[in-house]
């Protein structure tokens, strides 16, 4: 599989460092985030394929990140808990919240790695049999193909990496900075029309079997799923 990426968001600076050396050191690539509102700031701008979150975080509350990621961006992306509390019900608070797993300060770095592992072997097992729907499009991440009615798109890599963006966040708006960034993995150089040229080929390509809208452009911000 691909180099994961973790987003690792503790406001201790000692401990993040810790952390994001030892996923280094096992070929993970990282992103650090030192507060909350910082770690907001990258999911809206970013996918991650595991999520470390401390919970006593200056500006936004991990209890409180939990919640935009879960409810409001729809995201499913693991997420494992930092935290000095050991009662039950605060456990069980956080794994209502959202959290897939829960590690208890202080901690042993090669408990966080393993189970930093287990859940990105868990994801990514789970990623490779996955089939998404909306309206009569079936996305298949096993077979690697976007289907309507039944019939297989020709789609390039770049065509279909725009769509299983979005199939995957149904409820986000991706700017034309993210869906290039993302979908070429390169850095966005300003504004020019690859990104709607691309978005165009794919709405004539679904057309072709498919009146109905599966893209919405959010004028001034970018484009999403259509509802």
């Amino acid at each position: 599989m691909n180099q994961p990426h973790v987003l690792i968001i503790e406001d201790d600076e000692h401990i993040n460092n810790i952390i994001y050396d030892v996923l280094q050191k096992e070929n993970f690539l990282c992103t650090q985030a030192f507060s909350g509102s910082e770690g907001k700031m990258h999911v809206h701008r970013q996918l991650y394929d595991l999520i470390i979150l401390d919970l006593m975080l200056p500006g936004l509350s991990g209890e409180a990140f939990m919640d935009e990621l879960r409810t409001k961006l729809m995201y499913d992306t693991p997420v494992i808990v930092l935290s000095a509390k050991e009662k039950l019900d605060h456990k069980l608070h956080l794994f209502d919240l959202g959290a897939d797993d829960y590690v208890t300060k202080p901690f042993e770095v090669e408990e966080l790695l393993a189970r930093v592992n287990v859940h990105i072997k868990r994801n990514a097992k789970s990623e490779l049999h996955a089939s998404y729907r909306h309206k009569n499009l079936v996305f298949d991440s096993e077979t690697r193909s976007v289907m309507i009615h039944q019939t297989v798109l020709n789609l390039t890599r770049q065509e279909y990496k725009i769509i299983e963006l979005l199939v995957k966040n149904p409820t986000r708006v991706f700017t034309k900075q993210d869906l290039y960034e993302l979908a070429w993995d390169e850095i966005y150089m300003g504004e020019d029309k690859t990104i709607t040229v691309h978005i165009s080929n794919i709405r004539h390509k679904i057309r072709q079997y498919d009146k109905e809208n599966y893209i919405d452009t959010v004028w001034g911000i970018g484009f999403r799923l259509s509802k």
